[in-house]
């Protein structure tokens, strides 16, 4: 009888004892698997560190910025190592605050799709956005002003600018509600409602009131706002959101690649 439980006993220590043997095999395969996707995501961690980088860095030689300048670098795709192995990262979004770009200064946002990061580097395309506050837009608005502008003040939907006309060497406060829009390059800011010392005013009006010398202020706002920017950025829209101008920009493939796309522009 003992001989037969003995015999029970060795066949119930054989699947122990193969669970046994099997468990550390087990344990082994699921700690290469983790080092494998922690070795992944290392991977990815610092690819993008080193690209981001890199942006940055042709940010600054390209376009003549601060060297300290604050640059956030994002990149959307879900895998960058897949990117860096086709040589193409599909999209990119770019912010800056306080961006000083020729002679005014402004945020500036931007999102490049198809970038190549292989020489000779490619740009399959992309839009920027260049935000301004008043205390940004007026010394832009300064240089082509036909009057001068005493103080300015952005509100959803339009600009508004305090100037003053002279009449027999008297001064009148005047107030414009200007509208901006894009043309041929250009900021234009029209006007769409005037006040005289408080009092609204059409421009029939105030052309009664004050001649010829209301002219000018009749006359709007042109900036040539592409004088400042590569000629492969092109202004499609300008508008007001909140306190702030906003001014929106097409972006050209060949900004990257054609030296002539990095040339300052000019307005028609």
């Amino acid at each position: 009888m003992s001989e037969v439980m003995g015999l029970f006993d060795d066949q119930d220590d054989a699947p122990r004892t193969a669970r046994r043997r099997r468990w550390p095999w087990l344990v082994a395969v699921l700690v290469v698997l983790l080092l494998i996707v922690a070795a992944f995501f290392a991977g990815e961690w610092v690819a993008r560190d080193l690209v981001t980088k890199a942006v940055k860095q042709q940010l600054v030689s390209r376009l003549d910025l601060a060297a300290d300048q604050q640059i956030d670098v994002d990149i959307a795709d879900p895998s960058l190592l897949l990117d860096l192995a086709l040589g193409q990262v599909g999209e990119v979004r770019i912010s800056a605050d306080d961006v000083t770009i020729g002679e005014f200064t402004g945020d500036v946002s931007v999102t490049l799709h198809d970038l190549g990061i292989r020489a000779p580097f490619t740009l399959g395309s992309g839009q920027a956005t260049v935000s301004l506050d008043a205390e940004q837009l007026q010394p832009l608005l300064a240089e082509a002003a036909p009057v001068s502008i005493d103080g300015l003040t952005i509100a959803e939907p339009d600009v508004r600018a305090s100037s003053q006309l002279s009449v027999f060497g008297v001064a009148v406060p005047v107030d414009v509600a200007l509208t901006p829009s894009s043309a041929d390059g250009q900021l234009v800011l029209t006007p769409v409602s005037l006040s005289v010392a408080g009092a609204e005013v059409t421009a029939d009006g105030l052309r009664a009131q004050f001649g010829s010398v209301a002219d000018p202020l009749l006359a709007g706002y042109r900036v040539c706002v592409a004088q400042y920017l590569p000629r492969g950025l092109t202004l499609s829209r300008v508008a007001v959101h909140g306190d702030r101008l906003s001014a929106d920009f097409d972006i050209a493939g060949e900004l990257l690649s054609d030296a002539g796309a990095r040339e300052k522009g000019s307005c028609a």
